[in-house]
């Protein structure tokens, strides 16, 4: 699913609002910031990336980040050069904002991590594990789309743990609506997210960095390691 919309405003319509869902979730978790941004007269795209929101494709199947992203990279080539992107990711999909300032570089006006995974080569160290991976063993369930003697391809936290690590300051009508819409993240796609080169337009991009104080999914402590790691402009 894409959500997207056009203006009319000549001002607003310089920039483009790409906006990135996190592990497990789609275009629909960005549904209220869409319509502010829409209200307000900006130009406003929302992705399913791969095996995500209404994809049809099992997240058992994607093997490799390059697939799971593949949304996100058809919409920003076909984005015209005389718009701004400004690229908003949230919790898994900071990987994908990454991804996208590697690939994408001089069409990024910003690259804004709503308490991501923000790593400049994505997965590429140990260190980067730690800071970037949530400790989630205890609360999720674990499918092995190649076989038990195989490592688990996707996972999903339990519909008993969503309220309390996901959605503890939501609504209560929002907490139920995201239940009903969430799918199993791919693993092994994420555990390929590793990104070697960069470019001068790589870091030229400007980023902003988004804390959330009481995220019980990405602690404080390592989103701040990460801020340390790669500092961004704000």
């Amino acid at each position: 699913m894409t959500m997207e919309n056009g203006c009319h405003d000549k001002k607003h319509a310089e920039f483009h609002f790409v906006l990135i869902h996190g592990a497990g979730h789609g275009a629909w978790c960005w549904y209220k910031l869409v319509h502010l941004l829409q209200n307000s007269g900006h130009q406003v795209t929302a992705l399913d990336l791969t095996g995500a929101g209404i994809n049809t494709l099992n997240p058992d199947s994607i093997t490799s980040f390059e697939d799971y992203d593949e949304p996100l990279v058809n919409s920003l080539s076909q984005i015209p050069s005389s718009q701004k992107v400004v690229l908003v990711g949230h919790s898994a999909g900071g990987l994908s904002l990454s991804h996208a300032i590697h690939v994408f570089g001089n069409k990024i006006a910003v690259a804004v991590y709503v308490a991501a995974t923000m790593l400049p080569s994505g997965f590429c160290s140990e260190e980067d594990l730690q800071m970037g991976v949530p400790d989630l063993l205890k609360v999720s369930d674990f499918y092995y789309g190649l076989g038990p003697e195989h490592p688990p391809t996707s996972s999903k936290i339990r519909r008993e743990s969503e309220r309390e690590i996901l959605y503890q300051l939501s609504p209560p009508e929002d907490a139920a609506l995201a239940s009903l819409l969430l799918r199993p993240a791919p693993l092994l796609a994420f555990q390929g997210a590793k990104f070697y080169e960069e470019s001068e337009e790589f870091m030229k991009v400007p980023r902003v960095y988004i804390k959330t104080l009481q995220d019980k999914l990405l602690p404080l402590e390592q989103q701040e390691a990460m801020i340390r790691q790669w500092p961004p402009d704000k």
